[in-house]
């Protein structure tokens, strides 16, 4: 049987991760208020915002930014999206 948490981007119950995505107390606090879906929603948009942004991850403040994003999506809150793409059709 998989865990549940009580998911801060959903407001409710949902799989969980199994295991904490990076170490650290950030980490915990994902592990332990984040779903599964929702850590999987986040990878795919952290993604476009690299790719679509030209960020380079060796750089300190790419990294706040998307730290700063990651909150902010799980938050409900508006975050910066990647200008210009287009989902593909279903």
């Amino acid at each position: 049987m998989s865990r549940t948490v009580f998911c801060r981007k959903y407001q409710k119950e949902m799989e969980g991760l199994n295991f904490p995505p990076m170490p650290g107390a950030r980490g915990q606090e994902i592990y332990e208020n984040v779903s599964k879906q929702a850590w999987e929603e986040w990878q795919a948009q952290q993604t476009m915002l690299i790719n679509e942004k030209h960020l380079s991850l060796m750089d300190p403040n790419t990294r706040k930014y998307l730290q700063a994003q990651m909150e902010r999506f799980f938050n409900n809150e508006p975050f910066d999206k990647a200008e210009g793409y287009v989902p593909p059709e279903q």
